[in-house]
């Protein structure tokens, strides 16, 4: 039987289920500092009571044994930003992006689902679409347009590009080779060798180069690889641009929060 109120009794209807967060994509040449962006705006979103979520968008870090050469967070970085869809396939083993986009788009609807926010994050561009948007992985004939870069996305997101003049980019690329190679990514590159590798797992960024011992060279195709990644940020429809020259992460990590809804 239906129940009637008490006199003064009111009664509430449910509260609508609050809206899942934008999704945050960062993106940017290397050496340009992606992830320490990416782990200050954790920060400043768990003050604001958030439970933020770093996916990796990033064709060689998903590669374990392979985290220094392919510049992935390290475990400081993942203490303080949980990082994920890194160091989880052998290098002997294949991998492409129909299947980096299966597992993305999976971590990002969970997170969603839970109430926590993805900050997908990463330098390759076909890897950050694939992560934010359901692709056709299939070969456009000649003569027709890619739909690659459509503006259209699966959920709410925002793309953040982060940008810094050459001169200032190309010392940090310097600086960043010579770090890698102090922190041990040659005697990665040879232990992945003696055990196998794939053919794509062999595309590492210096991979080759660190096996004969060219850091020069590394340091040049290092430099190209970048001009390429800004390349591919300008085909990107809806990017947030921001300098990061000369700034902290911290900076730019506030200007990002900023935007967000």
């Amino acid at each position: 039987m239906r129940r009637i109120p008490r006199p003064c009794e009111r009664i509430h209807p449910p509260l609508p289920d609050p809206s899942p967060p934008v999704v945050v994509a960062i993106f940017g040449p290397t050496g340009v500092g992606k992830t320490a962006v990416a782990v200050a705006l954790g920060q400043i979103l768990k003050a604001r009571g958030e439970d933020p979520v770093a996916i990796s968008a990033d064709a060689l870090q998903v590669y374990e044994g392979l985290e220094v050469l392919t510049g992935a967070a390290t475990a400081s970085e993942r203490e303080q930003l949980e990082h994920r869809l890194i160091a989880f396939v052998s290098p002997s083993k294949p991998f492409n992006v129909g299947s980096y986009m299966r597992l993305a788009h999976a971590e990002i609807d969970a997170l969603l689902a839970e109430g926590r926010r993805p900050i997908v994050v990463g330098g390759t561009g076909l890897y950050l679409r694939a992560a934010l948007a359901d692709l056709s992985l299939e070969k456009v004939p000649p003569g027709e347009s890619s739909e690659l870069w459509s503006g259209t996305t699966r959920h709410p997101s925002l793309i953040f590009g982060l940008v810094m003049d050459r001169p200032t980019l190309y010392e940090r690329i310097e600086t960043r080779v010579e770090a890698i190679v102090a922190a041990g990514a040659e005697a990665e590159v040879r232990a992945a060798a003696a055990a196998g590798t794939s053919r794509t797992s062999r595309k590492a960024l210096g991979f080759d180069h660190l096996l004969s011992g060219d850091v020069d060279g590394l340091k040049l195709r290092t430099r190209n690889y970048a001009r390429r990644q800004l390349a591919w940020m300008r085909k990107m429809p809806g990017v947030h641009t921001i300098d990061v020259t000369d700034r902290k992460p911290s900076e730019a990590a506030d200007e990002i929060a900023a935007r967000l809804p």
